[in-house]
């Protein structure tokens, strides 16, 4: 068995789920780049989309702010702040409309209370702390022949899927969201919303993909250290 380097469990379980990321991957880029090109016909732009959307739900008390870089667009809970990539924000394309209608949606669900996202919220420190902990832990329990250690380890790795399986919720709702929005508005014509709507749907795939490297990676640790008994 190896750790770091390539065993039947990486081949089987993680090189797949990675292939698939790099396709969700390069299926947003796709979906960006051709519905960036696409100008909206009333001249919306991102941040005019994120102001509606957050109008049209009762929410005014959050700021909108442009930051660099590509699809760095995200919403911050702590300072309430939607913060949009250069190319979001003053743009006035159909894919910059559904990206900032979708952290505005993030905003609406924080200022309504939605359930799933307080739940993502409250684990992030746990999930910050065990990320970074987890393999020297485990590392750590090879080098000592220390069963507890490797088991500490792997659950807090485990954290870390289910931070993933809670953003999948939390990531839909806000994109539902952003559509509904869009749609009763009138941001976007009808043969325009499609492709707010496929903008959203590849962002959404880089989460699923995403919990599937997570699960793959846990489940090959479990399966590699996760019978190891001490003095094995």
């Amino acid at each position: 068995m190896m750790f770091y380097g390539i065993d039947r469990y990486y081949l089987l379980l993680v090189v797949p789920a990675i292939l698939f990321s790099m396709i969700a991957q390069a299926k947003v880029n796709s979906a960006f780049s051709r519905y960036s090109g696409v100008r909206t016909r009333r001249g919306i732009t991102g941040a005019d989309a994120a102001r509606a959307v957050l109008q049209i739900n009762g929410v005014s008390d959050v700021r909108i702010e442009r930051v660099s870089g590509k699809l760095t667009d995200h919403y911050d809970p702590r300072t309430n702040v939607i913060r949009l990539s250069e190319s979001v924000y003053d743009a006035d394309s159909i894919a910059a409309v559904g990206v900032a209608a979708h952290e505005a949606g993030h905003a609406v669900q924080y200022a309504y209370g939605y359930f799933p996202i307080r739940v993502r919220s409250a684990i992030v420190p746990v999930t910050q702390f065990g990320s970074s902990l987890s393999m020297p832990l485990i590392f750590a329990g090879l080098i000592f022949n220390a069963a507890a250690l490797i088991k500490i380890g792997l659950l807090f790795f485990f954290f870390a899927v289910v931070f993933q399986l809670v953003t999948l919720p939390v990531e839909f709702n806000a994109s539902n969201r952003a559509i509904d929005a869009i749609a009763a508005t009138r941001i976007l014509t009808e043969d325009e919303l499609p492709g707010a709507q496929k903008t959203l749907s590849a962002a959404a795939l880089t989460y699923v993909a995403a919990l599937l490297v997570a699960l793959a990676q846990f489940l090959r640790l479990l399966l590699l250290f996760g019978g190891r008994r001490r003095n094995d």
